[in-house]
């Protein structure tokens, strides 16, 4: 299984981002997928999930009313709108795909917001 992230960069404060995530090999059609972040000095965390069937979604708290995540099942891709940023959601952004038990992680992708 391939995860690959892409849509990262550097955006002022404020401004808006689109990070794209796509996901090919041996995937079951029922799924998670997720970004997770990691900030310098921090922890990695989770950001947005959403499954393949049903498309229930799942956002911490931080970022609830600002991002939106969103999937095509058909493609195995799912995309995160991340509007006013701020400079706490500075990190790198990695997708995840949960697929039969077994996780499977992109490289991440930079996201810098500039205050």
């Amino acid at each position: 299984v391939q995860v690959v992230e892409s849509g990262g960069g550097l955006v002022q404060a404020g401004g808006s981002l689109r990070l794209s995530c796509a996901a090919s090999g041996s995937i079951f059609s029922l799924n998670t997928m997720g970004w997770y972040r990691q900030a310098p000095g921090k922890q990695r965390e989770l950001v947005a999930t959403i499954r393949s069937g049903g498309g229930a979604t799942n956002y911490a708290d931080s970022v609830k009313g600002r991002f939106t995540i969103s999937r095509d099942n058909a493609k195995n891709t799912i995309n995160l709108q991340m509007n006013s940023l701020n400079a706490e959601d500075t990190a790198v952004y990695y997708c995840k795909v949960r697929s039969l038990g077994m996780d499977y992680w992109g490289q991440g992708t930079q996201v810098t917001v500039s205050s």
